[in-house]
């Protein structure tokens, strides 16, 4: 079912002093709840984060279909540098590509590499507007993530974060590109956007 859809309405959980993230991910033409994604980093790197910059430190953001099964796909990060690595694996762990961060880039960004380490895409925006572009490497638009505030209110008390992904159609015969594109929306604001708040 989520990996059918090309629009996406991601809702981050709202809690206080939390050391690890849950996301929501809605069918924006139905609102409904099609899965979730959760921070789910080793024991013993959970518990760092209370002393050392999460940005910095491994973990496995795993997504879901339905909680009680095994996820249809990962998002894990090793201990991160000058340059961040994002590797993508399938519900069975298997690779299907990675991303790795830019070192001088104003608007921010990264860049999405198939498992053979092929760069396949390019992901640029702006963290202060919260618009980005995924682009192929002719140029072409394979998707967009814009950010959906959910009050004034809220944002100014909370760090939740809500925003759409929006995937063309090209993705819809390639189910390993649209894990990757997918997966590289999600890793913004879950991964990269945490090292600019």
């Amino acid at each position: 079912m989520l990996l059918s859809l090309r629009e996406f309405f991601i809702k981050e959980r709202v809690g206080l002093l939390k050391l690890t993230d849950v996301y929501d991910i809605f069918d924006p033409a139905e609102n409904k709840r099609i899965g979730v994604m959760k921070d789910e980093p080793p024991a013993i790197f959970k518990y760092l984060r209370l002393i050392m910059a999460k940005p910095s430190l491994p973990t496995t953001i795993n997504i879901y279909e339905d909680e009680t099964q095994a996820p249809i796909f990962s998002i894990q990060k090793s201990f991160t540098f000058i340059r961040t690595k994002i590797s993508i694996v399938d519900g069975k762990g298997a690779g299907i590509g990675y991303f790795m961060s830019k070192i001088f880039t104003i608007g921010g960004g990264f860049t999405v590499h198939d498992n053979a380490g092929n760069q396949i895409a390019d992901v640029s925006g702006d963290w202060i507007s919260w618009n980005f572009t995924i682009r192929s490497m002719s140029g072409e638009e394979l998707g967009v993530v814009t950010k959906k505030w959910a009050g004034i209110g809220k944002e100014l008390f909370t760090t939740a974060d809500n925003y759409m992904v929006s995937l063309n159609q090209e993705c819809d015969n390639q189910p390993a590109l649209k894990i990757l594109l997918l997966a590289a929306a999600l890793a913004i604001d879950t991964v990269y956007k945490e090292n600019n708040d």
